[in-house]
């Protein structure tokens, strides 16, 4: 997985207002959710399967990693 994210549109969640410890996403691209750090823009980005990804966001918001 390799997508071109040169005209990426990234955002950032509301939740993010934490003094800068934030994570983007670039919503909308075929299959895939690019992630990266909004400290580091033109650094690298992770990027997941959209099922991996919502099973993340599942998990999170069932509290599975102990913290709420």
């Amino acid at each position: 997985m390799n997508p071109e994210l040169s005209d990426a549109r990234w955002v950032k969640s509301s939740y993010s207002d934490n003094g800068g410890e934030c994570v983007e996403i670039a919503p909308g691209l075929p299959g895939v959710v690019p992630v990266r750090d909004s400290k580091d823009p033109q650094g690298p980005a992770l990027v997941f399967p959209v099922p991996a990804w919502e099973s993340f966001l599942a998990a999170i918001r069932d509290s599975e990693f102990g913290v709420s």
